[in-house]
Protein backbone atom coordinates (compact mmCIF):
# COMPACT_ATOMS: atom_id res chain seq x y z
CA UNK A 1 0.00 0.00 0.00
CA UNK A 2 1.14 3.45 -0.91
CA UNK A 3 0.76 6.88 1.07
CA UNK A 4 0.44 10.08 -1.22
CA UNK A 5 1.23 13.60 -0.69
CA UNK A 6 -2.63 13.83 -1.20
CA UNK A 7 -2.94 11.29 1.85
CA UNK A 8 -0.22 13.01 4.17
CA UNK A 9 -2.26 16.79 3.70
CA UNK A 10 -5.49 15.08 4.57
CA UNK A 11 -3.20 13.27 8.09
CA UNK A 12 -1.84 16.74 8.73
CA UNK A 13 -5.48 18.20 7.91
CA UNK A 14 -6.98 16.15 10.82
CA UNK A 15 -4.64 17.15 13.23
CA UNK A 16 -5.22 20.59 12.82
CA UNK A 17 -8.93 20.38 12.68
CA UNK A 18 -8.64 18.08 16.30
CA UNK A 19 -6.26 20.61 17.46
CA UNK A 20 -8.80 23.93 16.65
CA UNK A 21 -11.36 21.82 18.48
CA UNK A 22 -10.39 19.88 21.52
CA UNK A 23 -7.39 21.11 22.23
CA UNK A 24 -7.05 24.78 22.25
CA UNK A 25 -10.01 25.60 23.64
CA UNK A 26 -9.14 23.82 26.81
CA UNK A 27 -5.51 25.18 27.03
CA UNK A 28 -5.11 27.08 30.33
CA UNK A 29 -8.67 26.63 30.94
CA UNK A 30 -8.37 22.81 32.90
CA UNK A 31 -10.36 22.05 35.99
CA UNK A 32 -8.15 20.39 38.56
CA UNK A 33 -10.70 17.00 37.60
CA UNK A 34 -10.11 17.45 33.70
CA UNK A 35 -6.01 16.52 34.37
CA UNK A 36 -5.29 12.87 35.44
CA UNK A 37 -2.11 11.01 36.06
CA UNK A 38 -1.99 7.18 34.94
CA UNK A 39 0.87 5.24 35.67
CA UNK A 40 2.84 8.24 38.42
CA UNK A 41 3.03 11.78 38.98
CA UNK A 42 4.84 12.19 35.78
CA UNK A 43 2.40 10.38 33.59
CA UNK A 44 -0.68 12.92 33.16
CA UNK A 45 -3.74 12.91 30.89
CA UNK A 46 -5.92 15.36 30.66
CA UNK A 47 -9.91 15.89 28.96
CA UNK A 48 -7.96 17.52 25.87
CA UNK A 49 -6.11 14.55 25.35
CA UNK A 50 -8.86 11.78 25.24
CA UNK A 51 -11.03 14.54 22.90
CA UNK A 52 -8.21 14.96 20.23
CA UNK A 53 -7.69 11.49 19.92
CA UNK A 54 -11.12 10.49 19.59
CA UNK A 55 -12.09 13.22 17.03
CA UNK A 56 -8.85 11.91 15.10
CA UNK A 57 -9.38 8.37 15.51
CA UNK A 58 -12.96 9.28 14.30
CA UNK A 59 -11.48 11.02 11.51
CA UNK A 60 -9.02 8.82 10.28
CA UNK A 61 -11.31 5.81 9.74
CA UNK A 62 -13.79 8.02 7.90
CA UNK A 63 -10.84 9.21 5.65
CA UNK A 64 -8.36 5.57 5.73
CA UNK A 65 -11.45 2.57 6.13
CA UNK A 66 -10.18 0.21 7.83
CA UNK A 67 -6.57 1.52 8.51
CA UNK A 68 -5.71 0.44 12.49
CA UNK A 69 -5.37 3.24 15.02
CA UNK A 70 -3.11 3.36 17.70
CA UNK A 71 -3.66 6.03 20.05
CA UNK A 72 -1.53 6.50 23.38
CA UNK A 73 -4.92 6.98 25.28
CA UNK A 74 -6.38 3.89 23.29
CA UNK A 75 -3.18 1.70 23.83
CA UNK A 76 -3.71 2.12 27.75
CA UNK A 77 -7.10 0.66 27.55
CA UNK A 78 -5.74 -1.90 25.21
CA UNK A 79 -2.70 -3.06 25.19
CA UNK A 80 -3.04 -5.74 22.23
CA UNK A 81 -2.99 -3.04 19.77
CA UNK A 82 0.44 -2.46 20.32
CA UNK A 83 0.74 -5.70 18.97
CA UNK A 84 -0.96 -5.67 15.87
CA UNK A 85 0.94 -2.88 14.51
CA UNK A 86 3.81 -4.71 12.95
CA UNK A 87 1.62 -6.92 10.71
CA UNK A 88 -1.36 -4.26 9.88
CA UNK A 89 -1.54 -2.72 6.21
CA UNK A 90 -2.24 0.48 7.42
CA UNK A 91 -1.42 1.81 10.80
CA UNK A 92 -1.51 5.35 12.53
CA UNK A 93 -0.11 5.66 15.74
CA UNK A 94 -1.37 9.18 17.49
CA UNK A 95 -0.15 11.57 20.30
CA UNK A 96 -3.32 13.75 20.42
CA UNK A 97 -1.06 15.88 23.18
CA UNK A 98 2.74 15.25 23.06
CA UNK A 99 3.58 17.02 26.02
CA UNK A 100 0.53 16.70 28.14
CA UNK A 101 2.88 18.33 31.68
CA UNK A 102 3.71 21.19 30.01
CA UNK A 103 -0.23 21.79 28.58
CA UNK A 104 -1.68 21.10 31.84
CA UNK A 105 1.13 23.12 33.10
CA UNK A 106 -0.07 26.00 30.98
CA UNK A 107 2.95 25.83 28.78
CA UNK A 108 2.75 26.47 24.88
CA UNK A 109 4.98 23.80 24.42
CA UNK A 110 2.98 20.72 23.05
CA UNK A 111 2.26 19.35 20.12
CA UNK A 112 -0.22 16.71 17.82
CA UNK A 113 1.30 14.01 16.00
CA UNK A 114 0.94 11.43 14.11
CA UNK A 115 2.77 8.90 12.03
CA UNK A 116 1.40 6.03 9.37
CA UNK A 117 2.89 2.86 8.99
CA UNK A 118 2.58 0.54 5.89
CA UNK A 119 3.10 -3.30 7.12
CA UNK A 120 5.53 -2.28 9.78
CA UNK A 121 7.81 0.64 8.14
CA UNK A 122 7.06 4.22 8.50
CA UNK A 123 5.60 5.69 5.36
CA UNK A 124 5.36 9.52 6.83
CA UNK A 125 5.03 11.81 9.40
CA UNK A 126 3.04 15.00 10.79
CA UNK A 127 3.77 16.98 13.73
CA UNK A 128 1.54 19.98 14.22
CA UNK A 129 2.17 22.87 16.48
CA UNK A 130 -1.53 24.43 17.45
CA UNK A 131 0.43 27.34 19.07
CA UNK A 132 1.71 28.46 15.74
CA UNK A 133 -0.49 26.49 14.00
CA UNK A 134 2.23 25.09 11.26
CA UNK A 135 3.30 21.57 10.52
CA UNK A 136 6.01 20.21 10.17
CA UNK A 137 5.79 16.60 7.51
CA UNK A 138 7.64 14.22 6.12
CA UNK A 139 7.12 11.14 3.40
CA UNK A 140 9.23 8.41 3.31
CA UNK A 141 11.86 8.64 0.25
CA UNK A 142 10.18 12.27 -0.53
CA UNK A 143 12.32 14.26 2.14
CA UNK A 144 10.75 16.64 5.12
CA UNK A 145 9.56 19.98 5.33
CA UNK A 146 7.80 22.97 7.52
CA UNK A 147 4.24 23.83 6.20
CA UNK A 148 3.41 27.29 7.72
CA UNK A 149 -0.35 28.45 8.63
CA UNK A 150 -0.36 30.45 5.26
CA UNK A 151 0.27 26.89 3.07
CA UNK A 152 4.32 28.14 2.50
CA UNK A 153 6.36 25.15 2.76
CA UNK A 154 10.35 25.31 3.33
CA UNK A 155 12.30 21.98 3.24
CA UNK A 156 14.46 20.96 6.51
CA UNK A 157 17.57 19.58 6.83
CA UNK A 158 19.12 18.19 10.08
CA UNK A 159 22.68 20.21 11.47
CA UNK A 160 26.29 19.50 9.62
CA UNK A 161 28.36 17.46 12.33
CA UNK A 162 30.10 18.77 15.06
CA UNK A 163 32.99 17.45 17.54
CA UNK A 164 31.13 16.35 20.41
CA UNK A 165 32.28 19.45 22.60
CA UNK A 166 30.03 21.35 20.22
CA UNK A 167 27.19 19.72 19.60
CA UNK A 168 24.19 20.93 21.40
CA UNK A 169 21.08 18.73 21.81
CA UNK A 170 17.78 17.16 24.18
CA UNK A 171 18.84 14.41 26.47
CA UNK A 172 15.75 12.69 28.43
CA UNK A 173 17.32 10.81 30.97
CA UNK A 174 14.06 10.60 33.15
CA UNK A 175 13.21 6.97 31.98
CA UNK A 176 17.11 5.69 31.94
CA UNK A 177 17.41 2.23 33.99
CA UNK A 178 20.16 2.82 36.49
CA UNK A 179 23.31 2.86 36.49
CA UNK A 180 23.07 4.24 33.08
CA UNK A 181 21.03 7.32 34.08
CA UNK A 182 23.47 8.43 36.19
CA UNK A 183 26.18 7.89 33.97
CA UNK A 184 24.64 10.01 31.11
CA UNK A 185 23.94 12.40 33.34
CA UNK A 186 27.36 12.42 34.67
CA UNK A 187 28.95 12.62 30.83
CA UNK A 188 26.22 15.59 29.85
CA UNK A 189 29.02 18.34 30.30
CA UNK A 190 31.20 16.38 27.48
CA UNK A 191 29.14 18.64 24.97
CA UNK A 192 27.93 21.65 24.20
CA UNK A 193 24.32 21.56 25.37
CA UNK A 194 21.87 19.24 26.90
CA UNK A 195 18.06 19.99 27.45
CA UNK A 196 15.00 18.27 28.27
CA UNK A 197 11.91 20.16 26.60
CA UNK A 198 9.34 17.53 28.06
CA UNK A 199 8.44 17.17 24.61
CA UNK A 200 9.23 14.73 21.80
CA UNK A 201 7.20 16.96 19.11
CA UNK A 202 8.99 20.23 19.59
CA UNK A 203 12.67 18.19 19.92
CA UNK A 204 12.09 16.28 16.83
CA UNK A 205 11.34 19.50 15.16
CA UNK A 206 13.84 20.92 15.99
CA UNK A 207 16.00 18.57 15.38
CA UNK A 208 15.27 18.06 11.72
CA UNK A 209 15.42 21.97 11.04
CA UNK A 210 18.83 21.84 12.29
CA UNK A 211 18.43 23.96 15.65
CA UNK A 212 19.78 21.03 17.61
CA UNK A 213 22.75 18.40 16.58
CA UNK A 214 20.70 15.53 18.56
CA UNK A 215 18.23 13.78 20.80
CA UNK A 216 18.38 10.88 23.15
CA UNK A 217 15.26 9.04 24.25
CA UNK A 218 15.04 5.81 25.90
CA UNK A 219 11.50 4.77 26.46
CA UNK A 220 10.33 4.09 22.67
CA UNK A 221 6.64 4.18 22.66
CA UNK A 222 5.55 4.77 18.68
CA UNK A 223 3.13 7.42 18.96
CA UNK A 224 6.42 9.43 20.81
CA UNK A 225 8.76 8.62 18.28
CA UNK A 226 7.44 7.06 15.00
CA UNK A 227 6.69 10.54 13.73
CA UNK A 228 9.96 12.17 14.49
CA UNK A 229 12.11 9.01 13.50
CA UNK A 230 10.95 9.23 9.97
CA UNK A 231 11.45 13.36 10.28
CA UNK A 232 14.62 13.25 10.84
CA UNK A 233 15.44 10.81 8.33
CA UNK A 234 14.06 12.85 5.46
CA UNK A 235 16.01 15.73 6.78
CA UNK A 236 19.16 13.77 6.04
CA UNK A 237 19.81 12.57 9.51
CA UNK A 238 21.18 9.05 10.83
CA UNK A 239 19.83 7.38 13.80
CA UNK A 240 19.94 4.02 15.61
CA UNK A 241 18.95 2.40 18.91
CA UNK A 242 21.63 2.01 21.40
CA UNK A 243 23.17 -0.92 20.46
CA UNK A 244 23.57 0.20 16.83
CA UNK A 245 20.44 -1.71 15.50
CA UNK A 246 17.70 0.51 13.58
CA UNK A 247 14.88 1.65 15.43
CA UNK A 248 11.47 -0.03 14.52
CA UNK A 249 7.94 1.42 15.53
CA UNK A 250 7.39 -2.05 17.24
CA UNK A 251 10.11 -1.78 19.44
CA UNK A 252 9.95 0.03 22.90
CA UNK A 253 13.05 -0.27 24.97
CA UNK A 254 16.68 0.18 23.96
CA UNK A 255 16.92 3.99 23.93
CA UNK A 256 17.38 5.91 20.51
CA UNK A 257 20.09 8.52 19.52
CA UNK A 258 19.09 10.65 16.32
CA UNK A 259 22.20 12.46 14.96
CA UNK A 260 23.56 14.49 11.68
CA UNK A 261 25.22 11.13 9.98
CA UNK A 262 26.43 8.02 11.63
CA UNK A 263 30.28 9.38 12.61
CA UNK A 264 28.33 12.01 14.66
CA UNK A 265 25.84 9.09 16.20
CA UNK A 266 28.92 6.78 17.14
CA UNK A 267 30.64 10.19 18.64
CA UNK A 268 27.84 10.69 20.47
CA UNK A 269 27.13 6.82 21.63
CA UNK A 270 30.47 6.93 23.05
CA UNK A 271 30.49 10.46 25.07
CA UNK A 272 27.51 10.10 26.54
CA UNK A 273 26.92 6.23 27.10
CA UNK A 274 30.23 5.32 27.99
CA UNK A 275 31.87 5.85 31.18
Amino acid sequence: MSFSHHDLDALAAILRDAARAEILPRFRRLAPGQIRAKSGPLDLVTDADEAAEAAITAALARRFPGALVVGEEGAGRDPTLLARLAAAPLAFVVDPVDGTANFAAGLPLFGCMAAAIVEGAVVAAAIHDPIGDDVALALRGAGAWLRGADGAAQPLRVAAPAPVAAMAGTVSWRYLPQPLQARVCGNLPRLAAAWDYRCAAHEYRLLAAGACHFVLFNRLLPWDHAPGWLLHQEAGGFSAQFDGTAYRPGVTAGGLICAPDRDAFEALRAAILEP
